[in-house]
């Protein structure tokens, strides 16, 4: 597995470059075959705490962790754990909902299409600029896989394309801790 490294004010060292890839490869066990696509690991220092973000975009699939602590090592640590939880836990809910059609490892490595949710942004109203743009396929899926996505990847909400309806559809993160469901009328 690739990994696009960068720091934000922090060098990374080699010794850190070394430990983050030493790390990320315990999640290849997980895979029949290495995800084709670059991961991407942010580390940084926030308020004089050290920052590990990592995303690691697969086919359908789009896992994401981030850690903070007093130690960088530390949280590197507790990023992989995260992505591993989320890879078992996912893995197992997907691989009942799909056992006749095959397991996660198979969804992970042979789907065509990537799913990816955009976290929201808090503005002002005076400044309504935009000042990020995404483009993305949306994967074919039921309310209840992209609940699972958009979980997976720790956002609010998830854009996807409603395999029952065939239209665009959104799934958001409710304030009671259920989920809600926007479709197009």
């Amino acid at each position: 597995m690739k990994f696009s490294i960068r720091g934000q004010q922090i060098e990374v060292t080699d010794a850190l470059r070394d430990y983050v890839d030493k790390k990320l490869s315990r999640l290849e066990k997980y895979f029949e075959a290495p995800p084709t696509s670059e991961g991407n690991v942010t580390l940084g220092v926030v308020r004089g705490l050290h920052t590990v973000e990592v995303t690691i975009p697969l086919a359908g699939v789009t896992l994401r962790a981030e850690d903070r602590s007093d130690d960088m090592y530390a949280s590197i640590d507790a990023v992989v754990d995260k992505l591993e939880r989320q890879i078992r836990k996912h893995k197992t809910k997907l691989n009942r909902k799909f056992r006749q059609e095959g397991s996660l490892k198979t969804l992970f490595v042979e789907g065509s299409a990537s799913a990816v949710a955009v976290e929201e942004q808090e503005q002002d109203y005076d400044d309504l600029e935009v000042v990020r743009n995404k483009r993305f396929t949306l994967k074919p899926m039921d309310v209840e896989e992209a609940i699972l996505q958009m979980n997976m990847i720790g956002h609010t909400f998830f854009v996807f394309s409603n395999i029952d309806t065939s239209e665009v559809s959104v799934v958001y993160k409710r304030d009671d801790g259920k989920y809600g469901l926007i479709e197009q009328n």
